[in-house]
């Protein structure tokens, strides 16, 4: 008896602790969540994948009325600038027509569920406090958000313990292996708006554009049968892609799943091709997987490992009509 109550007292404290872990953790996420809304700050960090480093600059204010005020920029190669006030987001870049779009996100390195409800990723994802460590002279808290299945990678944070801001990242597979890592070279925090910020929030962006060559949300001719658990879809549309080799428009149908922190976009059209086998490309956590079936081509792109691109790509089949399928089952392969 006082084996089994002994064993039982160390099994309630094992999940004590790990319950302590897993709050602690989602306490320091929600609190990075609010310092990416609320905070003006200005950042500099690169991005390294394949032995390649990408820097960028980051800017992010909250303005007089409210209003949040952002602006990433490109450092190497054609300079590519992103600026968001509010819920517009502008696009500039070289030898291209400046436009907007709405949206309260601007597209960047930094994953956009970081400022969002954290607890969206709580179905396929753990949440686990691990220590602390001093990352870019600053006292850091590790986060590990951890994959439920073999599906989709980890991520691994360390937030500055002041500021409660993201100051790295990591993306790892399933046996450890790292992929690709955000790291922060530079962060100040202030009470004021920036100088730069507070000059671009009296600039006017340029006009908001629609996308008039898709057809958002129509009925589809392919669906996609199988997904892992905790995707849904975000969008899907058809339109027309160049074909640069042929120098002609093509139409594809595009779908667009997520599961809160990784993103999947499937592509499908007409191939004059009856088969083609699979190719494949990764670019870090990136992968583009392509190929071509019964005169059918499907190219899926995602952070997520090439299995999964495969067995998405896999899936693919004749839509039904009428019929909304949930293609986001549970699986018992873990």
């Amino acid at each position: 008896m006082k084996l089994s109550a002994l064993i039982f007292l160390l099994l309630s404290i094992n999940v004590s602790a790990i319950t302590t872990d897993t709050e602690s953790a989602k306490l320091s996420l929600e609190r990075l969540s609010q310092s990416l809304r609320q905070l003006n700050f200005t950042t500099s960090f690169v991005v390294v994948k394949n032995n390649q480093a990408e820097p960028y600059h980051w800017l992010h204010g909250v303005g007089a009325n409210g209003q949040e005020l952002e602006v990433f920029t490109r450092l190497n190669g054609p300079r590519r600038d992103v600026l968001r006030q509010g819920e517009v987001v502008s696009y500039i870049e070289p030898e291209q027509e400046a436009y907007s779009l709405t949206s309260n996100n601007a597209q960047s390195p930094i994953p956009s569920i970081f400022r969002g409800n954290i607890s969206e990723l709580e179905e396929s994802y753990r949440f686990i406090a691990v220590g602390r460590s001093r990352v870019l002279g600053r006292v850091a808290q590790l986060v590990r958000i951890v994959a439920k299945d073999k599906y989709r990678f980890s991520y691994w944070l360390w937030l500055d313990q002041q500021s409660g801001l993201l100051l790295k990242m990591a993306v790892l597979t399933r046996q450890g292996q790292l992929l690709e890592q955000i790291q922060f070279t530079h962060i100040e925090v202030s009470e004021q708006l920036s100088e730069s910020l507070a000059k671009f929030q009296l600039t006017e962006l340029p006009a908001v554009i629609t996308v008039n060559n898709q057809q958002q949300n129509k009925d589809l001719s392919w669906q996609v049968d199988w997904l892992p658990q905790g995707f849904s879809v975000i969008k899907s549309n058809q339109h027309n892609l160049n074909s640069y080799n042929r120098g002609d428009d093509k139409a594809v149908e595009f779908m667009l799943f997520s599961d809160g922190l990784a993103q999947v976009s499937v592509y499908v059209n007409p191939s004059e091709e009856s088969y083609r086998a699979a190719e494949y490309a990764s670019d870090g956590a990136t992968i583009v997987f392509n190929h071509v079936l019964q005169g059918i081509e499907v190219g899926v792109v995602g952070d997520i490992p090439l299995e999964t691109a495969k067995r998405i790509a896999e899936s693919i089949g004749p839509a039904v009509v009428g019929k909304l399928k949930d293609s986001s089952a549970p699986d018992k392969e873990q």
